[in-house]
């Protein structure tokens, strides 16, 4: 069933607010999270362990780019209008879907075929 103009309305919001809060979660990264000051750790442990989080810090914002990257072209296919429609098979994707993941591409049939792909050639 296709989209109704209110429905992409609503998901251009949701995805709006998504992407606003990855850009909050980025900023107070670069603010806060990475300023190391090897005068307030006290002994080697102390600095490695604290290296380890902003090293994993780092892996989570690196993630959280491509998510930025996959909401960003859901915004654009609002634009568009091609937003809800498969990828792959070229098909509405459900709006149950949609309401679990408005940055998805692919239906869940699809993306189940996807995932299966991807476990065979692991």
């Amino acid at each position: 069933m296709p989209l109704k103009k209110k429905d992409f309305k609503r998901f251009r919001d949701i995805l709006h607010e998504k992407r606003g809060a990855l850009l909050k979660k980025a900023q107070r990264t670069l603010t806060e999270d990475m300023s190391l000051a090897s005068d307030d750790l006290p002994d080697e442990m102390d600095l490695a362990s604290s290296e380890y989080l902003q090293s994993f810090t780092f892996r989570l914002r690196g993630r959280e780019k491509t998510f930025l990257k996959k909401i960003d072209l859901a915004l654009g296919k609002i634009e568009n209008g091609s937003f809800g429609i498969c990828e792959d098979c070229g098909e509405d994707v459900s709006i149950k879907r949609l309401e679990a993941r408005p940055e998805t591409t692919l239906c869940i049939r699809c993306k189940e075929d996807q995932e299966k792909k991807e476990k065979a050639f692991g």
